[in-house]
């Protein structure tokens, strides 16, 4: 009992053409959309339109995001400006204070009964503070107006101690 391959072919073709005439039908009544009376090239358009004003969007976002950023650069630069302005100045204190001590210790150096080595300089400012032995109370009266004589100076704070011999 063999059966030809011809007898079975209308049948064959019929269940295919079935087929596929349901999964086209399921494919479209999944689907869900009704038709909106738009044509292909209307639905294009639309979309087209739709995505120009995501476009614009987006656009303004981020040029309000680079001006706010352009605003920080802006602020953080003049931020910086200030505190090199404020360093400087600092930096130009700390090498007048430094000039004072030095010019105060070598004062110092030059009267025979202070001793340059003995005595601590300490300057902050314009302001001298003066720390360690005097020999006499006359050397120490002198010291106070050796620092007053440097140019800079605002104040002596005298601290010298009188040590007898």
């Amino acid at each position: 009992m063999s059966t030809s391959l011809t007898s079975h072919t209308p049948y064959r073709i019929k269940a295919l053409v079935l087929a596929c005439a349901l999964v086209a039908m399921a494919g479209l009544s999944a689907c869900g959309k009704k038709d909106d009376g738009q044509t292909v090239g209307q639905k294009l358009d639309s979309a087209v339109t739709s995505t120009e004003q995501a476009a614009a969007q987006a656009k303004a976002t981020a040029e309000a995001s680079m001006a706010q950023a352009g605003d920080a650069m802006k602020d953080a630069t003049q931020k910086a400006e200030a505190s090199g302005s404020t360093t400087a100045m600092s930096a130009a204190g700390m090498v007048d204070d430094v000039a004072i001590t030095a010019s105060v210790a070598a004062g110092f150096a030059k009267d025979a009964d202070l001793s340059a080595l003995k005595i601590d300089v300490d300057t902050k400012n314009g302001n001298v503070t003066l720390y360690g032995p005097a020999p006499t109370a006359a050397a120490r009266d002198r010291a106070t107006t050796i620092a007053k004589s440097i140019k800079g100076v605002t104040s002596v704070d005298n601290k010298l101690v009188v040590k007898s011999s």
